[in-house]
């Protein structure tokens, strides 16, 4: 199996996106919080079920786009890297939010990408109760299945809430990820190059 094709595969194979009911998200949000003494037939908190319910169906809703690329008419063969791309999510150990940014970066083959899908990109994946390396996976699989480039990279740094405000409560502390494919994993050259660029985004 090719790594183009490994990628298929698993963009093909990423959790399936089950539909939301907002009423029953309500009614478990009131009963959750209800559980844990929040006191929701009070005024000031009242409608907090609902808000609580849209405002995870929102995070959890991936955005559709289209992939769009046009032809790389000028052979163009040097790096193409969009850095500090925001990045929210929600850890699915403790559906609490990791927010943070990414880098992401391709070498161009026969076909060049419209600059703002790369953010479309992460933004659409984010869009999950994940682990973040799998998010930084899910990403440069979608890239590489897409574009046919000659590499992919993506970097992830994000604060994890289930880590700085809970637990071992280390507020400022910051976890890197990385998923690299093709000449940027393969090539020491490029791979630094890709990956002091993806530093000076901090």
């Amino acid at each position: 199996m090719t790594t183009s094709d490994l990628a298929q595969w698993r963009v093909e194979h990423h959790d399936a996106v089950l539909p939301v009911d907002l009423d029953r998200a309500e009614r478990a949000a009131s009963d959750l919080l209800t559980a844990l003494g929040v006191d929701v037939g009070a005024e000031a908190t009242a409608a907090t079920p609902g808000r609580m319910a849209r405002a995870l169906a929102e995070m959890l809703t991936p955005l559709d786009f289209e992939m769009t690329t046009f032809p790389n008419d000028e052979a163009y063969d040097e790096l193409v890297l969009v850095q500090d791309i925001p990045v929210q999510s929600l850890c699915e150990h403790h559906v609490l939010p990791f927010v943070g940014v990414a880098h992401v970066g391709y070498l161009p083959g026969d076909r060049i990408l419209g600059l703002s899908k790369l953010a479309r990109t992460v933004e659409h994946h984010a869009r999950h109760t994940q682990t973040q390396e799998r998010l930084t996976q899910r990403i440069a699989d979608h890239l590489v299945h897409s574009l046919a480039a000659k590499g992919v990279g993506v970097v992830i740094e994000a604060e994890h809430t289930c880590m700085t405000l809970r637990g071992a409560r280390v507020p400022g502390s910051r976890t890197v990820t990385s998923a690299l494919f093709g000449r940027l994993r393969e090539d020491p050259a490029t791979r630094a190059e890709f990956l002091a660029l993806a530093r000076t985004g901090r």
